[in-house]
């Protein structure tokens, strides 16, 4: 009997997963439902979701992590040559080989689903075909196809920068995941087209978002706004790669001006390294070395900056603009 399967094109490389039931891959849904194609087609990477009562939870190889994960809770990642086990006891476990391109999911039946496989499983399926998922904001220049990345820790102001950014002329790729290309001549990116999450202070900082908005925040003080609702008040950019105009770091003015100034270009590396790249107890993945390489590529490829937001981020608008016209 065929398995239900379902199909994603991540910009040109096709993730095909199939399931004893279309139920296991709403998560996978949730992020990438807009880039679903008819299938069947011939997939790059392939996942398989079994439903089982008895995990492995003791796979061979070398223990690489074993914590808490912020949301997800307890689990162990263990490294067997090119094969990675993530195993969250009792409820999920996860085989990647992205080198061959494949992964399977075994989830216990009822168990509450951890979020971080699924990335997993994504970060490999974009690696097979030489991507890179960054945690940046993505934004196109007014008038042009190109993007900007703007890259900073979580919680710093990415999403509030990038509404503020796009309420003046600038497209919306992402406000939280860019995915970097380095295939083409120069570096290319595109966003992943999830939902944005909107701060209760960013709602103060930017009223014009206030219609997309429900009456109801969760315990961190957000709410998920679909781009299609946004789509309405700001323009969103469809999912396609785009050349990178320049790297952003963002940081917290410290007299409340908005201001653009040159990065080092070696302190950009740092900076995105220190939050896109993972070390474990044996170092560094494969996958994980690749990305540190993709990085290097593009902090040597496009103009560096950091980005200083005060109390009017809108400001950086016409700065960003003005500074990248002079480059060109």
């Amino acid at each position: 009997m065929t398995r239900p399967s379902v199909f994603y094109d991540l910009n040109g490389q096709i993730l095909g997963i199939s399931a004893e039931r279309p139920g296991l891959w709403q998560d996978f849904d949730g992020m990438l439902g807009t880039l679903r194609v008819t299938g069947p087609v011939e997939p790059n990477f392939r996942l398989e979701i079994t439903e089982a009562d008895v995990l492995d939870e003791a796979p061979g190889g070398s223990l690489v992590f074993e914590g808490e994960i912020p949301e997800d809770g307890y689990c162990r990642m263990i490294a067997d040559g090119g094969t990675v086990h993530l195993v969250f006891p009792e409820r999920q476990a996860v085989v990647v080989n992205d080198e061959e391109g494949w992964a399977e999911l075994r989830v216990r039946p009822g168990a509450k689903a951890a979020w971080t496989p699924s990335m997993l499983v994504l970060d490999a399926a974009l690696d097979a075909g030489g991507q890179h998922m960054l945690h940046t904001a993505g934004l196109t220049l007014p008038g042009r196809d190109a993007v900007v990345l703007i890259h900073a820790p979580s919680g710093t102001g990415k999403t509030t920068t990038s509404l503020a950014l796009a309420t003046r002329g600038f497209g919306l790729c992402s406000d939280d995941a860019m995915i970097l290309n380095l295939a083409s001549p120069s570096p290319a990116a595109w966003g992943l087209p999830r939902h944005v999450k909107i701060h209760e202070k960013t709602a103060r900082m930017i009223p014009l978002v206030a219609p997309c908005l429900g009456l109801s925040w969760d315990r961190n003080g957000e709410q998920a706004v679909s781009l299609e609702k946004l789509s309405g008040i700001v323009k969103i950019e469809s999912p396609t790669a785009r050349p990178v105009a320049a790297l952003l770091h963002l940081a917290r003015s410290g007299d409340e001006e908005t201001r653009l100034a040159p990065m080092a270009r070696t302190d950009a590396m740092v900076a995105l390294a220190m939050d896109n790249v993972r070390t474990g107890a044996t170092g560094l993945l494969p996958l994980q070395k690749r990305r540190l390489a993709a990085i290097r590529g593009l902090v040597s490829s496009v103009p560096t900056f950091t980005l200083e937001v005060g109390v009017r981020p809108a400001d950086a608008a016409a700065l960003i603009s003005a500074r990248l016209a002079s480059l060109d």
